[in-house]
């Protein structure tokens, strides 16, 4: 997600936090200490207040990287790839690769509403278990409305509706009982775009009325629309490429310089003649060793162009996609680390370069697929 950072690991798994995290932190605890803690049990001091909602703030924020662990875990031990964990203010995102059976799927979705009726359960638990030893205080009163919170989120990510866990289960009922993953995809998007904007309608009356959280309905049912707009797009996506070898998507012969050269020279050589955003780079054997794209050379200052090799600016072979020519394409998109980040994908036969799939290439395979055409034989490349 554009904004967040990494911020350390959870279970192995990246763990990244969006700029918008301690402005959540900052309403969760500013609401607390300053409504509903007082309201709860008056006649504390305001420091009390204060450091009792910053801990309710963090340990509510420690419960979303739960949820989202859950899944992760879930994710990782069905053999599911998982590229990492997002926190942010609408709640958590996982990013990951997509489960082979409806099962898995199901497993996958249920588990992390599951952690946080679990942990909302056992907080309110401790909540009132703590009235009956120590009484009414702010200690018990914090715990409480951790487990209200964690019992809500639980509830409401069971919502038939994508990208919430309600609607991944409805996906994997209904990828269950048609067997078509992909319209399983579409009818899950199309019930969230349903829900985001109904949320978005809901939110702007209360707003109107005068309830100022009405805002945050808004934003979430936004945050809906868009992301389940873009599952539907997908799942087209998908569909169109079922059966697609990478040697039916594939440009060649590429365009290739070698990584040797000098920044100034794979310029004047390689990069200007060819009339290509992203360009192979190879080594002394001939094999791919990276790709450099035309902002990365644009990024290198004029005066150190001649003493800079372009290996130096390229992304090396190792972050990049491989794929041989008789992969599917649509097994070899998805091994990317997120949407879009697979391309370009370098197509590499007995370790030479046989061509290259880039975002232009699929483009054209979805269109031709829109106009009832099948894939057409490798072309030159136009990246």
């Amino acid at each position: 997600m554009n904004g967040s950072v990494r911020v350390g690991h959870v279970l192995g798994v990246p763990l990244r936090m969006h700029w918008s995290v301690p402005v959540l932190v900052a309403l969760l605890a500013y609401g607390l200490g300053r409504q509903t803690l007082p309201a709860w049990t008056p006649g504390h001091s305001s420091a009390t207040y204060a450091a009792a909602s910053v801990i309710g703030a963090v340990l509510l924020m420690g419960s979303l990287l739960l949820h989202e662990a859950a899944h992760a875990v879930a994710a990782r031990s069905k053999g599911v790839s998982v590229q990492d964990v997002t926190l942010w203010a609408l709640g958590g995102m996982t990013q990951m690769g997509r489960p082979r059976t409806a099962g898995v799927a199901l497993l996958v979705a249920i588990s992390g509403p599951i952690t946080s009726l679990v942990i909302g359960g056992v907080a309110i638990g401790a909540g009132f278990g703590a009235r009956s030893l120590i009484g009414w205080g702010v200690a018990a009163a914090l715990l409480v409305w951790l487990g209200w919170a964690n019992l809500l989120l639980g509830v409401f990510n069971l919502l038939p509706a994508a990208p919430l866990d309600g609607g991944r289960v409805v996906q994997a009922v209904m990828w269950w009982r048609t067997g078509d993953r992909d319209r399983a995809e579409r009818a899950a998007g199309r019930s969230g775009q349903i829900f985001g904007l109904a949320m978005i309608a809901f939110g702007w009356v209360s707003f109107i009325r005068g309830a100022t959280g009405g805002l945050w309905f808004a934003l979430i049912g936004l945050f809906m629309v868009i992301v389940a707009n873009a599952e539907r797009q997908r799942a087209t996506i998908n569909e169109a490429l079922r059966g697609v070898r990478v040697s039916d998507a594939m440009s060649h012969p590429v365009a290739a310089g070698a990584d040797w050269l000098s920044v100034d020279r794979f310029i004047d050589e390689v990069a200007g003649p060819a009339r290509h955003t992203v360009l192979p780079v190879i080594d002394f054997e001939g094999r791919p060793s990276g790709v450099v794209s035309l902002r990365g050379l644009a990024a290198v200052p004029p005066e150190s162009r001649e003493g800079r090799r372009v290996r130096d600016v390229a992304t090396p072979v190792s972050r990049c996609t491989l794929a041989v020519p008789g992969d599917l394409l649509n097994e070899v998109m998805e091994r990317g680390a997120r949407p879009g980040a697979a391309m370009p994908i370098l197509v590499v036969d007995h370790g030479h370069l046989e061509g290259i799939v880039t975002a232009h290439d699929v483009t054209r395979l979805f269109q031709q697929h829109a106009l009832g055409m099948t894939a057409a034989p490798p072309k030159p490349s136009a990246l």
